[in-house]
Protein backbone atom coordinates (compact mmCIF):
# COMPACT_ATOMS: atom_id res chain seq x y z
CA UNK A 1 0.00 0.00 0.00
CA UNK A 2 1.14 3.43 -0.64
CA UNK A 3 0.76 7.11 -0.56
CA UNK A 4 -1.37 7.81 -4.36
CA UNK A 5 0.30 10.91 -6.23
CA UNK A 6 -3.37 11.99 -6.35
CA UNK A 7 -3.48 12.20 -2.46
CA UNK A 8 -0.82 14.62 -2.19
CA UNK A 9 -2.19 16.68 -5.01
CA UNK A 10 -5.56 16.87 -2.86
CA UNK A 11 -3.48 18.12 0.13
CA UNK A 12 -1.46 20.78 -1.92
CA UNK A 13 -5.06 22.11 -3.45
CA UNK A 14 -6.30 22.46 0.00
CA UNK A 15 -3.68 24.31 1.51
CA UNK A 16 -4.06 26.75 -1.31
CA UNK A 17 -7.88 26.53 -0.87
CA UNK A 18 -8.29 26.10 2.53
CA UNK A 19 -11.83 27.21 3.07
CA UNK A 20 -15.33 25.09 3.31
CA UNK A 21 -16.93 26.43 -0.39
CA UNK A 22 -13.90 24.55 -2.26
CA UNK A 23 -13.88 21.81 0.26
CA UNK A 24 -17.77 21.34 -0.38
CA UNK A 25 -16.94 21.09 -3.99
CA UNK A 26 -14.19 18.50 -3.90
CA UNK A 27 -15.53 16.31 -1.07
CA UNK A 28 -15.58 13.56 -3.27
CA UNK A 29 -11.75 14.08 -4.01
CA UNK A 30 -11.18 14.09 -0.08
CA UNK A 31 -12.98 11.40 0.29
CA UNK A 32 -10.74 9.41 -1.96
CA UNK A 33 -7.58 10.91 -0.33
CA UNK A 34 -8.44 10.41 3.13
CA UNK A 35 -9.21 6.50 2.45
CA UNK A 36 -5.60 5.92 0.62
CA UNK A 37 -3.86 6.89 3.87
CA UNK A 38 -6.13 5.64 6.08
CA UNK A 39 -5.44 2.31 4.39
CA UNK A 40 -1.53 3.03 4.66
CA UNK A 41 -1.96 3.94 8.23
CA UNK A 42 -3.77 0.49 8.47
CA UNK A 43 -0.72 -1.28 6.85
CA UNK A 44 1.65 0.61 9.13
CA UNK A 45 -0.47 -0.94 12.20
CA UNK A 46 -0.33 -4.24 10.72
CA UNK A 47 3.75 -3.73 10.97
CA UNK A 48 3.80 -2.64 14.29
CA UNK A 49 1.78 -5.40 15.75
CA UNK A 50 4.36 -7.76 14.64
CA UNK A 51 6.69 -6.20 16.96
CA UNK A 52 5.05 -4.24 19.43
CA UNK A 53 1.58 -4.23 21.40
CA UNK A 54 -0.80 -1.81 20.48
CA UNK A 55 -4.02 -0.37 22.48
CA UNK A 56 -5.48 1.98 20.26
CA UNK A 57 -4.64 3.49 16.68
CA UNK A 58 -6.32 6.84 15.88
CA UNK A 59 -6.65 8.72 12.71
CA UNK A 60 -6.90 12.10 13.25
CA UNK A 61 -9.56 13.93 11.56
CA UNK A 62 -8.72 17.03 9.05
CA UNK A 63 -10.93 19.37 11.15
CA UNK A 64 -9.30 21.94 12.72
CA UNK A 65 -10.60 23.15 16.07
CA UNK A 66 -10.10 27.72 15.68
CA UNK A 67 -11.96 28.98 18.49
CA UNK A 68 -8.53 29.92 20.48
CA UNK A 69 -6.07 29.96 17.61
CA UNK A 70 -5.17 32.87 15.36
CA UNK A 71 -5.33 31.27 12.18
CA UNK A 72 -8.91 30.62 10.92
CA UNK A 73 -8.39 27.94 8.29
CA UNK A 74 -10.75 25.48 8.70
CA UNK A 75 -8.81 22.30 7.47
CA UNK A 76 -5.65 20.41 8.45
CA UNK A 77 -3.70 20.37 5.14
CA UNK A 78 -2.39 16.98 6.29
CA UNK A 79 -3.36 13.38 7.27
CA UNK A 80 -2.23 11.80 10.37
CA UNK A 81 -2.26 8.93 12.95
CA UNK A 82 -0.99 8.20 16.52
CA UNK A 83 -0.51 4.89 18.24
CA UNK A 84 -0.64 4.02 20.99
CA UNK A 85 1.36 1.47 23.02
CA UNK A 86 -0.41 -1.39 25.17
CA UNK A 87 -1.72 -1.02 29.04
CA UNK A 88 0.01 0.48 31.95
CA UNK A 89 3.31 -1.36 31.28
CA UNK A 90 4.04 -0.11 27.83
CA UNK A 91 3.85 3.28 27.84
CA UNK A 92 4.66 5.75 24.85
CA UNK A 93 3.31 6.15 21.50
CA UNK A 94 4.39 6.43 17.71
CA UNK A 95 2.92 9.03 15.28
CA UNK A 96 2.74 9.60 11.35
CA UNK A 97 1.99 12.73 9.55
CA UNK A 98 1.49 12.94 5.48
CA UNK A 99 1.64 16.47 4.48
CA UNK A 100 3.49 17.58 1.33
CA UNK A 101 7.20 18.76 2.27
CA UNK A 102 6.43 18.01 5.74
CA UNK A 103 5.77 14.79 6.54
CA UNK A 104 7.36 12.85 9.56
CA UNK A 105 7.07 10.48 11.74
CA UNK A 106 7.40 10.40 15.91
CA UNK A 107 7.37 8.14 18.98
CA UNK A 108 7.86 8.54 22.47
CA UNK A 109 6.78 10.85 25.15
CA UNK A 110 4.71 14.20 24.39
CA UNK A 111 3.59 15.77 26.92
CA UNK A 112 3.88 13.17 30.09
CA UNK A 113 1.78 14.38 32.76
CA UNK A 114 3.25 15.63 36.04
CA UNK A 115 4.16 12.47 37.87
CA UNK A 116 6.01 10.80 35.07
CA UNK A 117 7.54 13.89 34.05
CA UNK A 118 8.98 14.07 37.40
CA UNK A 119 9.76 10.24 37.77
CA UNK A 120 12.14 10.56 34.47
CA UNK A 121 13.93 13.65 35.73
CA UNK A 122 14.33 11.94 39.33
CA UNK A 123 16.45 9.38 37.25
CA UNK A 124 18.14 11.78 34.83
CA UNK A 125 19.07 13.57 38.32
CA UNK A 126 20.60 10.10 39.52
CA UNK A 127 21.85 8.66 36.57
CA UNK A 128 21.42 9.33 32.88
CA UNK A 129 23.75 6.78 31.71
CA UNK A 130 20.96 4.38 30.31
CA UNK A 131 19.03 7.67 28.96
CA UNK A 132 22.55 8.75 27.18
CA UNK A 133 23.44 5.39 26.01
CA UNK A 134 20.31 5.43 23.92
CA UNK A 135 20.94 8.80 22.46
CA UNK A 136 24.74 6.86 21.37
CA UNK A 137 22.88 4.18 19.55
CA UNK A 138 24.05 3.42 16.01
CA UNK A 139 20.36 2.15 15.13
CA UNK A 140 19.03 5.43 16.71
CA UNK A 141 21.59 8.06 15.76
CA UNK A 142 20.83 6.29 11.67
CA UNK A 143 16.99 7.32 12.03
CA UNK A 144 16.96 9.81 14.52
CA UNK A 145 20.15 11.77 15.16
CA UNK A 146 21.59 11.94 18.87
CA UNK A 147 19.27 13.92 20.52
CA UNK A 148 15.40 13.78 21.94
CA UNK A 149 13.14 17.05 20.43
CA UNK A 150 10.49 18.44 23.05
CA UNK A 151 8.16 20.83 21.84
CA UNK A 152 8.42 22.77 24.52
CA UNK A 153 11.14 23.00 27.13
CA UNK A 154 12.55 25.30 30.40
CA UNK A 155 15.06 28.14 30.19
CA UNK A 156 16.78 26.47 33.21
CA UNK A 157 16.56 23.34 35.43
CA UNK A 158 12.80 22.35 36.58
CA UNK A 159 12.43 24.03 40.33
CA UNK A 160 13.83 21.61 43.12
CA UNK A 161 17.20 20.61 40.48
CA UNK A 162 20.75 21.77 40.08
CA UNK A 163 20.67 24.39 37.18
CA UNK A 164 24.57 22.59 36.74
CA UNK A 165 23.85 19.37 36.61
CA UNK A 166 25.81 18.01 34.05
CA UNK A 167 23.01 16.82 32.23
CA UNK A 168 20.29 19.65 32.67
CA UNK A 169 20.06 19.83 28.68
CA UNK A 170 17.61 16.89 29.70
CA UNK A 171 16.23 17.51 33.02
CA UNK A 172 14.97 21.26 31.04
CA UNK A 173 12.59 19.20 28.40
CA UNK A 174 9.64 18.69 28.86
CA UNK A 175 8.72 15.98 26.92
CA UNK A 176 10.89 13.34 25.11
CA UNK A 177 10.44 12.80 21.48
CA UNK A 178 12.70 11.01 18.72
CA UNK A 179 11.50 12.48 15.25
CA UNK A 180 12.39 11.80 11.72
CA UNK A 181 10.94 13.85 8.41
CA UNK A 182 10.59 12.28 5.43
CA UNK A 183 10.96 13.90 1.59
CA UNK A 184 7.81 13.63 -0.57
CA UNK A 185 9.74 11.10 -2.78
CA UNK A 186 10.31 8.80 0.38
CA UNK A 187 6.76 9.36 1.27
CA UNK A 188 5.29 8.21 -2.22
CA UNK A 189 7.69 4.91 -2.52
CA UNK A 190 6.16 1.93 -2.44
CA UNK A 191 8.48 1.05 0.79
CA UNK A 192 6.92 3.56 2.76
CA UNK A 193 5.55 1.59 5.08
CA UNK A 194 8.52 -0.36 5.14
CA UNK A 195 10.82 2.35 5.81
CA UNK A 196 8.11 3.82 8.31
CA UNK A 197 7.98 0.14 10.10
CA UNK A 198 12.20 -0.10 10.44
CA UNK A 199 12.25 3.49 12.26
CA UNK A 200 9.49 2.70 14.77
CA UNK A 201 10.99 -0.72 15.36
CA UNK A 202 14.58 1.00 16.19
CA UNK A 203 12.48 3.01 18.88
CA UNK A 204 12.13 -0.13 20.97
CA UNK A 205 15.13 0.39 23.32
CA UNK A 206 14.17 3.96 23.70
CA UNK A 207 10.38 2.50 24.84
CA UNK A 208 11.80 -0.43 26.68
CA UNK A 209 14.12 1.85 28.93
CA UNK A 210 11.26 4.20 29.29
CA UNK A 211 8.44 2.36 30.31
CA UNK A 212 10.93 0.54 32.56
CA UNK A 213 11.92 3.97 34.60
CA UNK A 214 7.85 4.53 34.71
CA UNK A 215 7.05 1.35 36.32
CA UNK A 216 9.34 0.95 38.76
CA UNK A 217 11.12 3.99 41.82
CA UNK A 218 14.47 4.70 41.81
CA UNK A 219 15.38 1.60 43.67
CA UNK A 220 14.28 -0.64 40.77
CA UNK A 221 11.41 -1.71 42.02
CA UNK A 222 8.10 -2.14 40.74
CA UNK A 223 5.32 -0.06 41.05
CA UNK A 224 2.67 -1.34 39.63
Amino acid sequence: MTIDKATFQFLKDLRKNNNRDWFAEHKNTYEQARGNAKAVFAEVLEKLEMHDEIEKSKMMRIYRDVRFSKDKTPYKAHFSNSYSRLGASLRGGYFLQVRPGESFLAGGFWEPNKDDLFRLRKEIEQDASEIRGILKDNEFQKHFGDSFYSFSELKTAPRGFDKDHKDVDLLRKKGFIAMKKFTDKEVLSKDFTDNVNECFLALRPFFNLFSDILTTNLNGESIL
